[in-house]
């Protein structure tokens, strides 16, 4: 298994720097329109969707909408952010009632719909953030990475209180606590380098803290569905990894946040 970890490693990684840094405008575009669409797939199968052919049907669904989005210009536009935003406040509802609530999400059609306002402002939130260049963009893929490392590190060395036990029994609010000082310091250091002032860093350190929490709860919201379906990962897109969602399930909700608050507030 570790070795198929690092061989499936050792190209993803060079691949995912190359289309999230190296392409801009409909490039760009298109690598991560075609990122969202394989996680659409899983999620077909996360919504009870389980034959491969009949997935495409909704990955069809969601690539027209794109198609819409990006002809129209709302591929850049605030809308989509504000429709992930208020589906988050609907996901945080339903994982912090896990399994109470779980008749109010169970259906297909339903699942499905959460997929739609998970992932299409995920799409349009990458887009945005590398309109206006690589920087923020950057800062926030260091952001969900360095919340991950912190709660692993932190979780596992104090974790006593379980932070969500019935949707993912190994998350601590110690853990959350690591993530969110690990990307405090990173808030920090952008601001520094960005010459954000103090007021302005003050506004990142803010929107830092939220945007961690947010992604807390993208890693949940995936844990939830898996849970209910009864399977260990979105696919095996990724041999040793997983499938695309159980990589991205964090930037899902962190993503649209951090575009929508950067163009409010940064």
């Amino acid at each position: 298994m570790l070795r198929q970890r690092i061989l499936t490693a050792a190209w993803l990684v060079p691949l995912a720097l190359f289309g999230l840094f190296g392409l801009e405008g409909e490039g760009f575009r298109l690598f991560t329109a075609a990122i969202v669409l394989l996680a659409a797939w899983e999620w077909a199968n996360l919504a009870g969707i389980t034959s491969p052919g009949r997935r495409l049907l909704p990955v069809a669904g969601l690539a027209v909408l794109m198609a819409l989005c990006w002809a129209s210009g709302a591929v850049l536009a605030a809308w989509p952010l504000w429709l992930g935003a208020l589906g988050w406040l609907a996901n945080l509802y339903w994982v912090t009632g896990y399994p109470a609530r779980l008749a109010q999400w169970r259906s297909t059609g339903m699942r499905l719909a959460m997929g739609l306002w998970v992932l299409l402002p995920t799409w349009v939130g990458f887009s945005v953030l590398r309109e206006g260049g690589a920087v923020w963009l950057l800062f926030v893929l260091l952001l969900v990475w360095g919340a991950d490392i912190g709660a692993y590190f932190v979780g596992r060395a104090l974790g006593r209180h379980k932070l969500a036990p019935s949707v993912s029994p190994g998350k601590t609010w110690e853990g959350v606590a690591g993530g969110l000082a690990v990307t405090a310091l990173l808030a920090v250091g952008f601001a520094t380098w960005q010459g954000l002032g103090v007021a302005g860093g003050l506004v990142l350190l803010l929107a830092t803290a939220v945007v961690t929490l947010a992604s807390v709860l993208g890693d949940l919201l995936e844990s939830m569905l898996k849970r209910h379906r009864g399977i260990k990962d979105s696919s095996q897109l990724l041999p040793g990894h997983g499938g695309v969602l159980d990589r991205v399930d964090s930037l899902t909700a962190a993503v649209p946040l951090f575009a929508l608050l950067h163009g409010g507030l940064l």
